[in-house]
This record gives structure tokens, C-alpha cells and sequence, in this order.
């Protein structure tokens, strides 16, 4: 390989946050080489979806998101896959996209978003103030594999994962267990997070474990307030489907751009909802400085009575029944008969007479006309009508800020698979397509089958990328860390000729010979950069560095022979 595809395709390996930044197909080549993981593929035979058989993929996609919940916590711990340098990563990227653009964009090199952002000090909020100086963490996207090994580390009872590895599960799953088509489920992402929409019924958004309906979306409430975050303050870096992505830094994009104008549709009209009774409600639930000055009235047994309105969100308060949707009468059953007042109360608007002057003038909230007519209706009661009605038409419709439409296309070969389609033919489909559709060959990496990949970019990754291996061995001789990697059970994290980094080894603390000896190969050319150290694999794998041998029993069927010098790797078939 050339050293621009290198760089690519062993960041396909890796797939650190600034790598899935600057290299836009390797988040779909995740996505597909989650759909070829045999893991997934053990869901659908879980009882908990052989009940579904038959069912739509709505129901299925509900029992999905409890199942993610109680197999995955989110983890946002920064130091999972140790530290690099802001230098080392800007010089490997420069030939790809300017320090300037990775600064603007990018929180572990400066970015801290919009004015939202700098209210809630968001390199506190994830934690990255605690580096000081050229050094930054790596923020490294999980295979399913390693999301599930997470259970296998201290501290977790369950898999894990951090944003961007959860929204590719989600994809995953969402189309080999729900049976979602590809072309409904668009990933998108920000600088500080990322989610999928699923364009099922009215829209569904993935964020972290959770599912946000479009209803859920609007309710007002902490949760959604939180997912709504970064599509509302930030800049939407990358889209990318099963006919490809598009950047906002790049002019060239490969996703088809009917489906992209779909998208755009679609997402704008799941960001919109109408001014009623229910979502004036979810605007009051989040918007408390101004519960004061309404109240809400109902007939209770004949009679008209009222309630103050920060008295009934207090009912709301550890209550399963919600203000003006179908459960409103069960939440008004639990108001004390002292709360309610016979008579309307002054300095109050009632919530249904605001609507219904909505209604009767037919006003259009996000019409600044509108917005003034409405202000003009709430000025005797409310002090800062204006600043109201502005929030209230920033609550009702978030304008989402998509990569620009105008770019060059260039047409890819789309991914063309079905959920019906048996694991293998899916393997086999895209192992057809790779030469034609550089996100299937990039897949091939992630996926980590090494029978069907060139061994550099591994090589690569495993002894530049992986520095817990090497911090954890610090303080041992060599000596001390073959007898530790003898120690550690035989079993790898991924199946077949399938392997995992010197780092998944370390975090984990399991790996097969092979895996095991990269790990040692990677503590040994960092304390000798200048000593070559030779890779045997075979049953019985040999690390050799001059005059030490250090032998690995391995279960893989994989031979080759790897040969590591301080600027170059030489990869050749096994004796």
C-alpha cells in the first residue's frame, strides 16, 4: 500500500475518533462489519426476538432498545484506550485535512462548540480538562466484540461503549434484528457525539442506549432535552448510508443524493411539531421560569376548576402520567382536592385559552409575524412575552445544520444487502463488491479478518496505536510480561482468523498466541525502536529479537511471518 491508504486502512483498525473524523467511509465499513459478526447474528436467535418472528420491525426495534440497555452501559472513561499527542496526530493527518479545519471541529483539539457549549464547559462535562499540554486521549470506536468484552474488565458487569461505538451497534442490529432496511437508517455525527435516524413511522433518532420518538423528542423532559444536545448546537459533521457519506469539510461526497434530500426531509419534519395544548405543555415542562404565569383548567364532575401550573408539573414529578396526553385525566386523579380552585386565578393565562387564540388566529409559530401576534396575547401577563415566544419557536423546530447539499458526487456502487439473506451471503456479497465500494474492502479491516485482508495495516496499528499495552507493562522486565501474557487465559475476544490489538489484549486481559505476541512485540519496539523483532505465526507463534525467543500457543489458523524495523514492516508467508 501507499502510505495515504496505509493510513487509511489501518485506521479501519484502530478507529479513533479523529481517524473516523478525517476518513468518512470508516464509520459505514464499522456498521457492515457489525452485521458480519457473529455475535449480532446470536441475537436473533435469543428468545427475546424468536417471540417477535412475524412481527413488524417497529415492536422488534422497541424490544431492542431494553436489550441494549441491559447488555451495554455507555462508557465515556477517556483513558480506555490510553494516550497519543496532538503533533503525532496532526502530521499523520496533514496530507488529508489542515490543522486549522481539525481545530474547528474537533473537542480534543480545541473544539468546544457552540454557545450552548461554552455555558455547560463541555471539555469539563467529558472530561477533557484533565490533559494539559500536547497530550490527548485516544477515543476509540468498539467492534461488537469489544463492546461485549467490556464485561471481561473491572468495574463493568456488562458490555460498553462509547457514543459513536452504540450508534453503530444500533445500526447493525437495527437492521439484521428489527429487519430495518439499510437505506432507512442514516448515521449521523457531530464533532461531540453521534446518532442514527431511522426512518420508520414518524422517525426514530439512536442516541447512546436509548431511542428518541418523535414524541419523546418534544416531551420536555431531562432526557430528551440531553439528546436533542448536539443536533441543536452543532454543526453535523459527517451523514453517511449504505450508498455512501458526505462531509461538511469535504467537496466530494459518495451518498446518493436523492436519498440525501430524503433525509433532509425526513429529519426536518421528525424536528418539528405543531403548537398544541400537548407540546405547549412539554415547552412549559423544561421552560419552569414561566409556569407562573399559566395555569391549566378542566371540568372535574361538571364544574370548571384550575390548577396552578407548577403545581401540576409537581404531580408529574415520579408519576407515569403526563400533562395533556392520553394519561392527563389519570395525573389529574392525583391532584389533592386543595390544589385545585373553583376560581380562575389572577395573573394566570390558562393554557387552553392561549391555544385556542393560537387556533382561532391561525398562527404559525415560526412566522416572525406569528411570533409578535403571540407575544402581542401574552404581554398583560407575561413580562418577557417576546423572549417567550422566541424560545417557544426554538423548542417547536430545530433547523438541523446538515452538510451543505452542493458537493461533488461521485457515484459508488451502493450496498445492496437484505435481512432475509443468510450471514454468509452477506459475507460473500460484500467480499464481491470491495473492489467497487471502497466502505465493503474498509469492512474487511474493521472486521479483522486476516485471511481476507493485507497483515500492514494491522501491523501498523498494533505496534503504533496501542499504548495501555505498553504503559501497563512499565514497570516489568520482559521476562515478567511473558510470564504474565502466559498467565492470562488462551481465548481470543474475536472468532476464527479474526484478531484483536495488543490493547484489546491488555484492556481484556485474554488474547490468543498471536494476539499475544503482537502485544509483547508492540512493549518491545517501543523500549528498542532500533532492534527488529521478528513475528512467527504458526500453532506455535515465536517472538525473536536478538538472541530471545518468547513462544505463544495459538488456536487460529494463520500463518505468516512479520518482520518489525523502526520505519517499515515486512510481511511474508510462514516456513
Amino acid at each position: 500500500m501507499d502510505a495515504k491508504n496505509l493510513e487509511k486502512y489501518s485506521s479501519a483498525i484502530t478507529l479513533s475518533d479523529m481517524e473516523c473524523f478525517v476518513f468518512p467511509e470508516l464509520m459505514y465499513a464499522l456498521v457492515l462489519a457489525n452485521i458480519m459478526s457473529p455475535l449480532i447474528w446470536k441475537w436473533r436467535e435469543d428468545e427475546t426476538f424468536k417471540k417477535l418472528e412475524g412481527k413488524s420491525p417497529w415492536r422488534k426495534l422497541m424490544r431492542l432498545r431494553q436489550y441494549i440497555m441491559d447488555e451495554f452501559e455507555f462508557n465515556l472513561d477517556l483513558n480506555t484506550w490510553g494516550l497519543t499527542h496532538k503533533d503525532t496526530e496532526l502530521a499523520r493527518f496533514k496530507a488529508f485535512i489542515s490543522p486549522e479545519d481539525i481545530a474547528r471541529s474537533n473537542a480534543l483539539f480545541g473544539y468546544t462548540g457552540d454557545q450552548y457549549y461554552f455555558d455547560v464547559d463541555i471539555r469539563r462535562h467529558f472530561g477533557l480538562d484533565q490533559y494539559e499540554g500536547d497530550i490527548i486521549p485516544y477515543w476509540k470506536t468498539e467492534t461488537a466484540e469489544a463492546m461485549a468484552a467490556f464485561r471481561l474488565k473491572d468495574g463493568y458487569q456488562t458490555g460498553a461503549g462509547e457514543c459513536v461505538s452504540l450508534s453503530t451497534l444500533y445500526a447493525a442490529a437495527a437492521f439484521l434484528v428489527c429487519g430495518i432496511p439499510l437505506e432507512d437508517i442514516f448515521m449521523i455525527l457531530t464533532p461531540l457525539h453521534s446518532q442514527n435516524f431511522l426512518d420508520i413511522q414518524d422517525g426514530v433518532i439512536t442516541n447512546n442506549r436509548r431511542l428518541v420518538t418523535q414524541s419523546m423528542w418534544f416531551n420536555g423532559t431531562e432526557i430528551s432535552n440531553k439528546a436533542q444536545r448536539a443536533i441543536r448546537n452543532e454543526q453535523v459533521t459527517l451523514v453517511a448510508n449504505n450508498t455512501g457519506w458526505i462531509h461538511c469539510f469535504y467537496d466530494r461526497a459518495t451518498i446518493d443524493p436523492d436519498r440525501y434530500r430524503h433525509l433532509r426531509q425526513r429529519l426536518g419534519e421528525y424536528l418539528s411539531a405543531p403548537l398544541d395544548q400537548l407540546n405547549f405543555a412539554n415547552f412549559l415542562r423544561c421552560s419552569r421560569d414561566y409556569q407562573p404565569y399559566f395555569q391549566f383548567c378542566r371540568h372535574r364532575r361538571g364544574e370548571r376548576m384550575f390548577v396552578q401550573s407548577e403545581v401540576l408539573f409537581g404531580y408529574e414529578h415520579g408519576s407515569p402520567y403526563r400533562i395533556h396526553d392520553a394519561t392527563f385525566d389519570k395525573l389529574l386523579e392525583e391532584v389533592e382536592e386543595e390544589d385545585f380552585s373553583p376560581y380562575q386565578i389572577e395573573g394566570r393565562l390558562c393554557c387552553e385559552q392561549l391555544i385556542a387564540f393560537v387556533e382561532y388566529e391561525k398562527i404559525d409559530i415560526r412566522d416572525p409575524k406569528g411570533r409578535q401576534k403571540l407575544a402581542r396575547f401574552l404581554a398583560a401577563i407575561v413580562p418577557e412575552a417576546e423572549k417567550l415566544t422566541e424560545e417557544l419557536a426554538e423548542f417547536l423546530h430545530i433547523s438541523p445544520r446538515l452538510p451543505a447539499a452542493e458537493k461533488h458526487y461521485e457515484s459508488v456502487r451502493p450496498i445492496q444487502i437484505r435481512a432475509d439473506w443468510s450471514r454468509e451471503q452477506i459475507i460473500d456479497y460484500l467480499q464481491s463488491v470491495r473492489a467497487e465500494n471502497p466502505t465493503a474492502d474498509l469492512a474487511f479491516y474493521a472486521f479483522r479478518d486476516m485471511t481476507r485482508c493485507d497483515w500492514e495495516p494491522f501491523v501498523k496499528a498494533a505496534v503504533e496505536r496501542c499504548p495501555v499495552s505498553i504503559e501497563q507493562s512499565r514497570d516489568q522486565t520482559e521476562d515478567q510480561i511473558y510470564r504474565r501474557l502466559q498467565a492470562l487465559p488462551n481465548d481470543s475476544i474475536y472468532d476464527g482468523p479474526r484478531l484483536a490489538q495488543p490493547d484489546e489484549v491488555a484492556n481484556y486481559q485474554t488474547g490468543d498466541g498471536i494476539e499475544k505476541a503482537f502485544y509483547l512485540a508492540n512493549v518491545l519496539r517501543e523500549r528498542d525502536p532500533d532492534q527488529s523483532v521478528t513475528i512467527d505465526i504458526r500453532p506455535e507463534t515465536v517472538v525473536r529479537t536478538a538472541g530471545r525467543e518468547y513462544l505463544f500457543k495459538s488456536a487460529k489458523p494463520l500463518r505468516k511471518r512479520i518482520r518489525i524495523d523502526r520505519d517499515e514492516y515486512q510481511i511474508s508467508e510462514s516456513e
